[in-house]
């Protein structure tokens, strides 16, 4: 079984797994299937706001896509997440990246 039929096969047992939805928009973006990517990020987020490293993977993908606005406004939701959660190390990484957005 491929890495994307195992992630769906525990979401469909658990739809909430919020380690198995970062995994398949991981792997979905690690594919190159970059809206399918986007999709299970924003459905991870929507669900988990405060699972913290989504935000950053998100931004990312979106900046690699050239949607550097979109980047803008999930790095800032993931500094609100960071600060919430005492995550530290993921408040500077989303930082840094903000700033090279220019935002």
């Amino acid at each position: 079984m491929d890495r994307v039929a195992g992630f769906q096969e525990i979401l469909a047992m658990d739809p909430s797994n919020a380690f198995a939805r970062y995994g398949l928009a991981m792997e979905f973006a690690g594919r190159g299937d970059h809206e399918a990517s986007l999709a299970e990020f924003a459905r991870l987020l929507e669900a988990n706001p405060d699972y913290t490293p989504g935000y950053f993977m998100y931004a990312q993908t979106l900046a690699s896509l050239g949607r550097t606005d979109a980047a803008k406004e999930q790095l800032r939701a993931g500094l609100a997440s960071a600060a919430r959660t005492g995550n530290a190390h993921a408040h500077s990484e989303m930082s840094d990246l903000l700033a090279q957005l220019g935002g």
